[in-house]
């Protein structure tokens, strides 16, 4: 997300920054929250990262059981977003990241199958890779749009559907950036228009976890 990749990293540490973009002619100031996935720390990130704009869940595509931990994740996030449909409050952006798409020598989960696990939750999907800075703009633009299109419905009193749940507008977006075929895209909902709307004050400011 800085635009440079870190060779000395601990996971252990939750780390927050901000980032400056312009998506469709909008510059918006996006916090993001880079929080601890490790178990032991599972407990100390929910109270201050529910409230957030978007969420986006990090797998290893080199590691099968990787995919799976986001289980607990979503789950707690599902709890979040039925907290906020009983409170009239708006819908926070969902992705899953399949990263390090540059090890394919290496690949133990297949993007399709990671493809079809968002699917069925109800999220985004896109493969990237930090260390080659592939897709990780995309992703950016992504994330901004469906937390713009989420305000926008909330804003126009739209019930948005509760993860998982099926909705006709459904589409498959694919970006490959491998030679073998594997989708390397993100999964979404149909835009509502092809002109972007102008945005208002409260669209410019995101807060990501």
């Amino acid at each position: 997300m800085r635009g440079q990749w870190t060779h000395e990293y601990d996971p252990t540490i939750e780390d927050s920054y901000s980032v400056t973009r312009t998506i469709d002619g909008t510059t918006y100031n996006i916090g993001i929250t880079d929080t601890a996935g490790q178990e032991e720390y599972r407990s100390m990130w929910s109270a201050a990262n529910m409230h957030s704009d978007a969420f986006l869940l990090v797998y290893d595509i080199t590691s099968s059981s990787s995919l799976q931990q986001l289980a607990y994740f979503t789950e707690l996030i599902d709890v979040e977003c039925q907290n906020r449909q009983e409170a009239g409050e708006c819908w926070p952006a969902l992705m899953i990241l399949g990263n390090k798409c540059d090890l394919q020598s290496q690949r133990q989960v297949q993007a399709r199958e990671a493809l079809e696990w968002s699917k069925s939750r109800g999220y985004g999907f896109m493969e990237t890779s930090a260390r080659e800075m592939v897709n990780i703009e995309e992703t950016i633009s992504a994330v901004v749009k469906r937390v713009v299109e989420a305000r926008r419905m909330h804003a126009q009193g739209l019930r948005q559907p509760l993860p998982g749940a099926s909705t006709p507008v459904a589409r498959t977006e694919t970006r490959n950036t491998n030679p073998n075929g594997d989708v390397s895209g993100f999964y979404g909902e149909k835009e509502k228009s092809e002109q972007p709307e102008k945005k208002k004050g409260f669209f410019a400011s995101l807060r990501c976890w």
